[in-house]
This record gives C-alpha cells, sequence and structure tokens, in this order.
C-alpha cells in the first residue's frame, strides 16, 4: 500500500493510464504529457515517464496490482512488460474537470486566432474575442480536443460565416511590392502568386511596383522571397490592414 501523502502528491499531477485485460483493470501512474511521448518515441527511459513503478488495479487508493494478476493478464510477471503494455495500449483518464478546463482554454485560444484573422466587413474592424466566442456557440461549433487551436482555426470560420448571425471576413492587407525592373521578368509571377487581388502593376524605366491584397500570411513568404532573390533591392511596405475589394484605390 502507498501511504497517503503520496497518493495526495500524485494525484495532483498524474495522468492514470488505464488497461482492462483478463477481465481486470490495471492502471499506472505517469507525469503529465509523458505517455504521448512515450508513445512517439520521445521519450525512452521508463523511470521518466513512470511517477512509481508500480502497477496498479486502482490508483487512487493505492491497491497494487498482485503478481499472479499480472501473470495471467499479461503472460508475465515483470512489472515492466505490464507497464510497456499499458502504455502503449491503455487509455488515458482524463477527469471531468480537467477536460472542461482544457476544451474552454482550447475554445479561447481558437477564438482569439480567430478575432486575429478576421474583421466586420461593414467596418473592417476585428470583433472582441467574446464576440467570436458567442458565434462559435451559436454556430455550434465543437472544439476537438486532440487537435491544436491553429489547425482548427479555418474550419471554425467557415462554420460562423455559414451558420452564425455575425457577418465575418478574413482580414487583408494592402501592400506596395518594389523590385528592380531587371528582376520582374523572373520573379513577377512568384509575387503575384501570393495575391488575391492584384490592384495595380507598374513597370518603369528602373523598377517594377504592384499594389495588391493579400492574406497577412503572405508578408512573410513575400518579405523572405525578396530577402533571397534581391538581398535588399526590393521592398514591401504596407499600405493598410484589413482591407478588401470593397475598398480598392482607397490607401
Amino acid at each position: 500500500m502507498i501511504n497517503q501523502p503520496s497518493n495526495q502528491i500524485k494525484l495532483t499531477n498524474v495522468s492514470i493510464v488505464r488497461l482492462k485485460k483478463g477481465g481486470k483493470r490495471f492502471e499506472i501512474a505517469c507525469y503529465k504529457n509523458k505517455v504521448q511521448e512515450w508513445r512517439t518515441g520521445v521519450e525512452t527511459n521508463l523511470d521518466d515517464v513512470l511517477q512509481i513503478s508500480n502497477v496498479f488495479v486502482n490508483v487512487s487508493k493505492g491497491e497494487v496490482a498482485r503478481a499472479n494478476d499480472l501473470k495471467k493478464a499479461f503472460g508475465t510477471a515483470s512489472v515492466d512488460d505490464a507497464v510497456k503494455e499499458i502504455l502503449k495500449k491503455g487509455e488515458v483518464q482524463v477527469n471531468e474537470k480537467e477536460r472542461d478546463h482544457d476544451l474552454t482554454a482550447l475554445r479561447k485560444e481558437i477564438a482569439t486566432l480567430v478575432a486575429e484573422k478576421c474583421v466586420d466587413p461593414a467596418t473592417q474592424t476585428p470583433y472582441p474575442v467574446g464576440m467570436i466566442e458567442k458565434a462559435m456557440a451559436e454556430a455550434g461549433y465543437s472544439v476537438k480536443q486532440g487537435k491544436n487551436a491553429k489547425s482548427q482555426v479555418s474550419e471554425c470560420i467557415k462554420l460562423l460565416q455559414s451558420d452564425s448571425k455575425l457577418p465575418l471576413q478574413r482580414a487583408r492587407m494592402r501592400v506596395r511590392v518594389t523590385i528592380p525592373a531587371a528582376d520582374e521578368e523572373r520573379l513577377r509571377e512568384k509575387i503575384l502568386g501570393a495575391a488575391e487581388t492584384v490592384e495595380n502593376e507598374e513597370k518603369r524605366a528602373t523598377d517594377w511596383e504592384t499594389v495588391m491584397l493579400i492574406d497577412p500570411s503572405q508578408f512573410r513568404v513575400l518579405n523572405e522571397l525578396l530577402q533571397k532573390e534581391v538581398k535588399g533591392n526590393g521592398r514591401i511596405e504596407t499600405l493598410s490592414f484589413a482591407a478588401t475589394a470593397n475598398n480598392t484605390g482607397k490607401a
């Protein structure tokens, strides 16, 4: 049996992995986030994964599995072998309070990213995060716990645009890109390929210039392209943020 203080410590930051086998339940107590690292091969040292090097029938009560139960279920009395199988095949237990907290934090993170990427089409200004969260609830958006916030943003925006009453439009940047005239033929297609709308392009004796609307994520792509290809002889300027095709011609 494990004494009470040890129980109290491990239950505050423990990940319990459970496997039902041979009609019995087996559990191990792991450090948080280490189970996934073990499964992906990032962590290979069992001592760094396990809080307590033992197999339990109930971690929270400190009830250790008996050797003959391990042998019957796993074909071996080796604790390490049983632990490895539980780690590989078992289910990570997440308590309800913790799951709710994680989902709330993830929902907030998604809403924050949506607010950064989108605007009100009428005013071209961002919405408060709280308003985005309300629209997510209205549209019935379901947060996926196993995926990070960034990977869920596009799907969330599409759902808000189709199933919520909140008018939403992806923010755009209006930029001016200028490069030497000698590089226009070589780079024009790559530069214009980053645009959603090309408003203007002009070739002069010394340089070539275009004004475009781009997704903000393309700004870094264009900047890196200029640094690599024209080495300080080209430039990209932001003329306005959250511009759309509807206000073409306005700086």
